[in-house]
């Protein structure tokens, strides 16, 4: 791919030596509802090593005590890291004091890691401001600083803050920070859109005149309020930059950072830029979901590459294709990142969804059969049902529909549940108990249970009315719960929805349930995960 920024010249493309720079434990965590413990912070760290990244900026040595804990720690032999390099991060010094003696500059050297990234202002109003100093003495502060820290024998990198809203409005003074940075020292000068709203018709130009004023390393740092953050930063790479920064999903402050995990994807697979072995990139899913956890989120479902849905498909048309050419509905094959194909069963579906999900449970059925269970699924969509997220409950709906589960093999049949919730001023919040009564091979069970809410009893309820009968239901823990109600007008009355995930020794099982009764729905969806669970251990089992 030829590319140009309006001359003649081509611009060079990526260099094939970009290093991947991870901000996900310092820029990341300002993301709203995140907060990472050091116990976290080495274990992000350790699994960003394991993807094979150049940098990983732990945080703010001196900022605050976890974060000074995180650095000591790691220089302690806590956090060995086998491919990336520690960088801890600070600013520059303080306006009219040396910098021998700022306290900052010291806590950054007290960190023990080869690499420092400063950040400095870049934008004269910033300057006048908010640091409220000369012009001439913030230069001497990036300078001063920089100078510094090389000559305590540190290598060091420069965070140019609000470069791109420097250079709209004074591209003179923007140019003259970085170069000051450069000329003291700096083995990289980052260009940081601070604010998020640099557009990608603007970035090639300004990085591609940088990268060739400089004579070190440029970087990128592209934030995403205007939802342009990984392509000006692989618009950014084209025209010569050295280093891309972004965070673990692509979180961050407000709308997050560019997504690290979108950028190695497109530009080892796009672009045949080499930056992890194949090993690595077949974990990119994995990684991206366990730090996530970690965070105590969850990973977007249309992120690319790793989401949930990114190779998922509903139309009917769409699934008849996939089952002749995999490749003729998805840019890329899936198991080269660590995901997979979903074929998504709906009222949009057609019959090759169904024949293709029947192939993956290891059924074999014909045409009649696959309209039948076409048919049934549209019935039941009708009236609220939805399998699009829910793979386990549609795998036994199916199941049912053609005779391979039939009344006679269902493990347990449910013959009554009750539960009852107090509430009042304790402390303890309201407590709910279940009763439940189960047939098993035609016993009848009864257990009863008590939990933080109706569904919690239940689970429990029905765990002591079969009491062991399969071990398997000891690895199914609730994951998440959610409720729709599906018809607003009709108040209390409303038909509800419950989708129900659940974890099975490390394996996640999406299950739904439908009733005017919001407990009778969550039941129905728990009932289906249990079922699953014991269907699917006793079938691994046999094999």
């Amino acid at each position: 791919m030829t590319t140009t920024t309006g001359g003649d010249a081509p611009l060079p493309g990526p260099r094939p030596d970009v290093d991947l720079y991870d901000t996900t434990l310092r820029d990341g965590t300002q993301r709203e509802g995140i907060t990472l413990s050091v116990e976290d912070k080495l274990r992000v760290a350790r699994t960003m090593d394991e993807l094979g990244v150049a940098y990983i900026e732990g945080g703010w040595p001196g900022a605050n005590p976890k974060d000074t804990e995180f650095f000591a720690r790691a220089a302690d032999g806590e956090l060995q890291l086998e491919q990336a390099t520690l960088v801890a991060f600070g600013m520059t010094r303080a306006a009219g004091r040396a910098a021998e003696d700022d306290a900052q500059l010291a806590a950054l050297l007290a960190a023990r890691t080869p690499v420092i990234t400063l950040v400095g202002k870049s934008w004269g109003y910033h300057v006048d401001e908010a640091l409220r100093t000369s012009r001439a003495e913030n230069l001497a502060m990036v300078g001063d600083s920089v100078r510094h820290l090389v000559a305590e024998g540190r290598r060091v990198m420069f965070d140019a803050e609000h470069f791109f809203d420097g250079w709209a409005r004074d591209r003179s003074y923007a140019r003259d920070v970085a170069v000051a940075a450069a000329e003291a020292g700096a083995e990289a000068v980052v260009l940081c859109d601070t604010n998020g709203g640099a557009m990608p018709w603007d970035v090639a130009e300004v990085v591609d005149e940088m990268v060739r004023t400089l004579g070190v390393d440029v970087g990128l740092h592209f934030h995403d309020d205007g939802g342009c953050a990984v392509a000006n930063s692989l618009l950014g790479l084209e025209v010569g930059a050295r280093q891309v920064q972004g965070t673990a999903n692509g979180i961050g402050e407000r709308c997050g950072n560019a997504n690290l995990f979108t950028l190695l994807g497109d530009l080892q697979l796009k672009r045949a830029v080499p930056l992890v072995a194949p090993a690595q990139l077949e974990r990119l899913t994995e990684i991206s979901h366990a730090v996530a956890e970690l965070c105590n989120q969850s990973t977007p479902s249309v992120s690319p590459y790793v989401g949930h849905t990114a190779f998922s498909h509903k139309a009917g048309l769409h699934a008849s294709a996939l089952a002749k050419a995999p490749d003729m509905y998805q840019h890329v094959d899936p198991d080269v990142v660590g995901n997979r194909q979903r074929l998504v069963v709906s009222e949009l579906a057609g019959r090759s969804n169904i024949l293709i999900k029947a192939t993956e449970l290891g059924l074999t059925i014909g045409d009649e059969q696959a309209r039948e269970v076409l048919a049934e699924v549209k019935r039941r969509e009708a009236l609220g049902w939805s399998y699009e997220a829910a793979d386990a409950s549609f795998a036994l709906l199916l199941r049912r529909c053609v005779g391979s589960l039939t009344d006679a093999d269902e493990p347990f049949r449910t013959s009554s549940f009750r539960v009852t919730v107090s509430g009042g001023s304790d402390d303890a919040g309201p407590r709910a108990e279940a009763t439940v009564a189960v047939e098993v091979g035609g016993d009848r069970r009864l257990g009863a249970g008590e939990g933080n809410g109706p569904v919690d009893a239940l689970d429990h309820a029905f765990r002591n009315a079969v009491n062991g009968t399969w071990p398997v239901l000891r690895d199914v823990s609730l994951v998440d719960y959610k409720v729709r109600i599906l018809e607003a007008t009709a108040g209390t009355d409303a038909t509800t929805r419950v989708l129900v995930t659940s974890s099975c020794g490390g394996r996640i099982v999406d299950t739904v349930g439908v009733h005017p009764n919001v407990v009778e729905a969550s039941w129905l969806a728990l009932s289906d995960a249990y079922v699953h669970a014991i269907i699917t251990a006793a079938e691994e089992a046999a094999v």
